[in-house]
């Protein structure tokens, strides 16, 4: 790289990239600070990304880019009181993936401290603040006094980044999905983990999902990128682990934002689907346990499973809720009792069920058939920014090892305009995979568990 009175040969410096070089921790830095700064053209920060997908980071540059993305804004404080207790879990995205909102309160209720971070849906993937944002008067956006004040007086929050919080990140996350670069995994890694290392947490626990309707296809693919993930989250100062979970079919019954919300208030109030429940306690458990809050994991998941079932996470829930804007008298509503819920969320104006075209044993429902159905009819956006439709969404009405004879419902669609049209629906017709009781894959949802260094 040639620097000649503070003036930087960028062309020079992709070049070196581009040509599968190794990047200085300085030059790394002074790529970082003129995205913060805006001093670097958006071409050239797309030309940087596509040199680094194509010819990839050693462990070092990934490393160094990631702390420099940190760094480039503010890194949260909290009291030293709570050193050990500031949690948090990410997910690479599925479909279905409404984990974050029973497991932040429920770890609240076993001690923990949770700034949820978290983002918006992109492509197939659902955002957990798009799903917050179905709820009337819920606001994802909070300033870092708000968010302690409500860690302090709740226990947990979700929001959306702040403007000060890693701003490298909203330059370079905006730029990798017009320049095809999402898949890269120096980037998700730096991406992840520098949000999560200016959370300043303890522990982190995140889920790399794999199969087809997750970023990574195969478990190999899953496994480079949690260790990716764990390797720089722990060199950074948090204690990092991930796991890697199947990702074929949705989890639960519900997709689109206001139908996982109010799955997700069922699986609070102890009911819900059984994979839900099971990736709640599970990933709660390796919390619990990496943290110190556990003794072992087995304790962990027990602890997590009897905030579900006695209403303590429900309760921190609803106080959440409140403050963050939604009224007391519609979190009372939907935390209290079993009233109809679309008494506060609005119901899409119509719906259809569609039947099994023929009989046999339900072997898969390919979420990612469903996903791009429901993101063609407004529930999820293609460009950062768009507008998306909260009450679009479906709701599964089999489950994967189900015997259905021919003419069954499976699946009922809520849609507005655009309609549901005919090749939508044939479309949509091949998610439902039918055939004997031997192709079903009952293994456990989640497959692996990588450890923190």
């Amino acid at each position: 790289m040639s620097a000649a009175r503070g003036r930087v040969n960028f062309a020079e410096l992709i070049k070196k990239k581009r040509d599968g070089g190794q990047l200085s921790k300085e030059e790394i830095c002074i790529f970082v600070r003129a995205v913060t700064d805006k001093t670097i053209k958006d071409s050239q920060i797309g030309a940087m990304m596509m040199a680094i997908w194509q010819k990839g980071m050693v462990p070092a540059e990934t490393l160094t880019l990631t702390r420099a993305m940190m760094q480039s804004g503010e890194v949260l404080q909290w009291p030293q009181e709570w050193k050990s207790l500031i949690v948090d879990k990410h997910s690479t995205g599925g479909v279905g993936d409404k984990i974050s909102l029973p497991l932040a309160p429920a770890l609240a209720a076993c001690g923990c401290k949770v700034p949820m971070i978290s983002g918006r849906g992109l492509a197939h993937t659902g955002g957990t603040l798009d799903k917050l944002e179905s709820l009337p008067g819920f606001n994802v956006h909070q300033t870092s006094q708000q968010v302690a004040k409500i860690i302090e007086t709740v226990g947990c929050c979700i929001v959306g980044q702040t403007e000060e919080l890693v701003p490298a990140d909203k330059v370079l996350y905006a730029l990798r999905d017009v320049t095809s670069t999402v898949d890269s995994v120096p980037l998700i890694t730096g991406s992840i983990i520098s949000k999560k290392a200016a959370e300043s947490l303890s522990t982190l626990v995140i889920d790399v999902k794999y199969g087809n309707a997750a970023f990574c296809k195969d478990m190999n693919a899953a496994r480079e990128l949690a260790q990716s993930l764990v390797t720089v989250g722990n060199n950074l100062g948090v204690r990092t682990g991930a796991v890697l979970s199947r990702m074929d079919s949705p989890i639960g019954r519900c997709i689109g934002n206001s139908l996982e919300v109010i799955e997700s208030i069922e699986c609070l109030k102890g009911q819900g689907p059984d994979d839900l429940k099971e990736l709640v306690i599970c990933l709660g458990g390796y919390v619990l346990w990496m943290c110190g809050r556990a003794a072992t994991l087995d304790s962990g998941k027990k602890d997590i499973a009897k905030t579900l079932e006695n209403g303590e996470a429900l309760r921190i829930f609803q106080a959440m809720l409140e403050a963050q804007g939604v009224q007391p008298e519609i979190a009372t509503a939907l935390c209290v009792g079993n009233q109809d819920y679309f008494q506060v969320f609005r119901r899409a104006q119509s719906q259809i069920e569609l039947k099994a075209e023929a009989e046999g044993t339900v072997v898969e429902i390919n979420g990612m058939r469903l996903a791009e159905v429901l993101h063609k009819l407004g529930a999820g956006r293609t460009q950062p920014g768009e507008p998306i439709n909260h009450s679009i969404g479906a709701e599964l009405l089999v489950t994967v090892g189900q015997h259905v004879q021919k003419g069954d419902p499976w699946i009922r669609v809520h849609y507005e305009t655009p309609a549901l049209g005919e090749d939508m629906r044939a479309y949509l017709q091949g998610a439902l995979i039918v055939g004997n009781p031997a192709q079903v894959n009952d293994s456990p949802l989640i497959s692996e568990f990588i450890l923190p260094n």
